[in-house]
């Protein structure tokens, strides 16, 4: 049974959409079988993986709402990593989190689409949109557990405390087995003494759960996802890949399995 992991942070701009492509990546390069479904209507993790939104026609969005009885139709593969299939999504789906406000049992109903193809990955991830919404919440109650992206900025801990509030709610109400996969450190800057600062206070506040990984600033980073692949098939080399491998291989030691040779 695949692990499910929300990839969640209500701020914008934290390197969500990024963490999710390139974890995905690097686990698929380690070849684990995984699968990225994009649940942000933004879409960047579709287009990031070289998917057209506006070519895209069904996303999981008609699984939750009944339109559509399996999920297995929406599944691409991703070219270059055959490990790594993405269920896209498209900016429609807007209007999705309306649709759903009357829905029996609302807050299921991602985990319930899930279902049918969960035991055929060894990782899930859902790039949750930059809210805590109906559509977020639905993402904490079908996942295992929730990854958590902080740039490394000087307001990282705004909006930190509601985030980890709306966990709590979920836990207590929704999804008891919920757990807190980890804080990552995104966008560091090992120049600037407030992104030092920002590791050290991360660190104290949330000690053992924050990744011991930092994501630094990276210019092939930033560059690969307009060339529609991750880091590692855009530039291996780059430190930004190096970082992903190394959050992959502390992500694997975490849950207890073996890290390929």
């Amino acid at each position: 049974m695949g692990k499910v992991i929300a990839i969640a942070n209500q701020k914008g701009g934290v390197g969500k959409t990024t963490t999710a492509i390139n974890l995905a990546a690097s686990l698929a390069a380690y070849e684990f079988k995984v699968l990225l479904i994009d649940v942000d209507p933004q879409a960047n993790a579709t287009s990031g993986l070289g998917i057209d939104p506006r070519n895209v026609t069904q996303t999981i969005y008609d699984v939750i709402l009944g339109n559509l009885p399996d999920p297995h139709p929406l599944i691409h593969r991703v070219a270059g990593l055959e490990n790594l299939h993405l269920i896209p999504a498209h900016i429609d789906l807007v209007g999705a989190e309306v649709d759903m406000i009357n829905l029996p049992q609302r807050e299921y109903r991602l985990r319930k689409a899930i279902e049918p193809i969960r035991s055929e990955y060894d990782f899930i991830f859902l790039d949750c949109a930059p809210s805590l919404g109906l559509i977020t919440v639905n993402a904490l109650v079908a996942a295992d557990s929730v990854l958590i992206p902080v740039q490394c900025e000087y307001f990282a801990l705004e909006g930190l405390g509601k985030l980890l509030n709306t966990i709590k709610i979920v836990q207590q109400r929704l999804n008891p087995s919920l757990t807190i996969e980890g804080i990552l450190l995104t966008m560091h800057d090992a120049r600037l003494r407030l992104s030092r600062q920002v590791v050290e206070e991360v660190s104290h506040h949330f000690e053992g759960i924050v990744f011991k990984t930092v994501i630094q600033r990276n210019t092939r980073l930033s560059e690969a996802p307009s060339y529609g692949k991750p880091v590692i098939l855009y530039d291996a080399s780059s430190r930004g890949a190096q970082d992903y491998m190394a959050l992959a291989t502390e992500l694997l030691q975490r849950n207890n399995i073996p890290v390929p040779a």
